[in-house]
């Protein structure tokens, strides 16, 4: 009984993944809207780790070298990578998003996130057949083109869920300035494996029928997500190259060369069955915010922009309910001869006077936190010399839970409800 009733709620399942467009290089075009319609690329050492689609269009492809990506394209603007900072911190708000509208929100590296929209389809199901309307239209490309059957509950469900997927794009893009893909799947195997047929900024739904379809098109078994380079080494050693092969593959020989549970995981991945649920990842580790500019050159400016960048984040720590035990200012200074804008930071710890107002007594915080910030800056930045700034970055980290209601305990939640004093709510 439990068997069949798990898989009922398998064939319910609508999973969502969300998959953001050249994430880098956009990141890069929003912190410089100047960067915008040029061809640019992200470099990480020698690498382009990304580019955006006008780079692409000119022959640069990721993870290509720097020489080769100049030759291909001498137009080609390159920024450096390696700070992840704020690639770090867009990739949070992006799952903080998400979750926004549903609690099931799993992230996969900075720029993918698996949404469990199941449960908000259910409920938009239940609407429509309330209502007694039964048309539906589906938001982007079905797989294959395959004719939707409007008396297939399992397809309505999917179309329903691409419904939401064009939503939760629309809302990235709106909020953050972002555009992505989705692919929308009873699986989160199928779901990933679907997003990427139409980019950029597009969505794919895959109906069951055409399931196989999507997995044979795969022309090597290291693109099935969840089979990994050791096995992939180990399954050519048995003549195993494709989806084909594998599905193919006596059961007994893959189980005996890999062990039984790993070789029934990935004959089953090769069918396009997966039922690992959406696990939600948790909170983020630090949070940061910066502003950039043309200039920043006297310590009056510096208090100044400091001073901006407070509130917002000392009202995203409020929210999440943690204390920070760390402050850190990054600075970047002006350099024609360097374009690898040379950024500086330095940390201290926050004095546990302070942190037992966080949250509280926000507007209490903001004189004493400034008095750090222009001491880490001063011992940075030598303020009797002319200096020319591009960038302040604060960022609180080292987040701890509050010591006498944690988190999970009804005393936090009360008082996560009431509201706060003074703010006239």
């Amino acid at each position: 009984h439990s068997k069949s009733v798990s898989a009922r709620s398998a064939a319910r399942r609508v999973i969502a993944h969300v998959d953001l467009d050249c994430f880098y290089a956009q990141v890069e075009m929003i912190r410089n809207p100047e960067l915008r319609d040029k061809p640019l690329g992200v470099q990480q050492k020698s690498i382009v780790v990304t580019c955006n689609y006008e780079a692409r269009k000119l022959g640069v492809k990721k993870l290509m070298s720097v020489k080769d990506a100049k030759e291909k394209c001498p137009q080609l603007i390159l920024v450096n990578g390696e700070d992840l900072t704020p690639y770090r911190e867009m990739s949070y708000k992006v799952t903080e998003l998400l979750g926004e509208f549903c609690p099931l929100v799993e992230r996969l590296g900075f720029d993918e996130n698996f949404v469990d929209i199941t449960e908000i389809v259910e409920k938009r199901l239940n609407q429509l057949q309330q209502s007694g309307c039964s048309r539906v239209c589906v938001s982007g490309h079905v797989y294959n083109n395959q004719a939707i059957n409007s008396h297939d509950i399992t397809h309505i469900r999917l179309v329903i869920g691409s419904q939401i997927a064009e939503e939760f794009r629309g809302a990235i893009y709106a909020r953050l300035g972002l555009t992505g893909c989705a692919g929308v799947a009873s699986n989160k195997l199928l779901s990933k494996l679907v997003s990427g047929t139409f980019k950029p900024n597009q969505q794919t739904v895959l109906l069951p029928e055409s399931c196989q379809d999507l997995i044979r098109s795969l022309d090597h078994i290291q693109k099935v997500p969840g089979i990994g380079y050791k096995t992939t080494k180990r399954l050519e050693t048995l003549g195993v190259r494709n989806v084909c092969d594998l599905q193919a593959f006596p059961s007994a020989v893959l189980e005996k060369e890999l062990g039984v549970s790993i070789a029934q995981r990935i004959q089953k991945l090769s069918y396009g069955e997966d039922d690992s649920p959406v696990t939600p990842t948790g909170p983020p580790q630090s949070f940061s915010d910066e502003d950039s500019f043309k200039k920043c050159s006297s310590e009056v400016e510096v208090k100044e922009k400091i001073e901006e960048l407070l509130p917002n984040l000392l009202d995203r720590i409020h929210k999440d309910g943690r204390q920070p035990h760390t402050v850190r200012l990054t600075i970047r200074q002006f350099s024609s001869t360097d374009k690898w804008f040379n950024r500086e930071s330095r940390q201290c710890p926050i004095p546990p006077h302070l942190i037992q107002k966080f949250g509280k007594e926000s507007s209490n915080v903001i004189s004493p936190l400034v008095d750090i910030l222009m001491k880490l800056f001063r011992k940075m930045i030598d303020v009797d010399l002319p200096f020319h700034l591009t960038l302040l970055s604060v960022c609180f980290s080292n987040l701890k839970d509050l010591p006498s209601s944690k988190r999970g305990s009804i005393g936090f939640y009360l008082k996560q409800m009431s509201p706060p004093s003074g703010s006239g709510k």
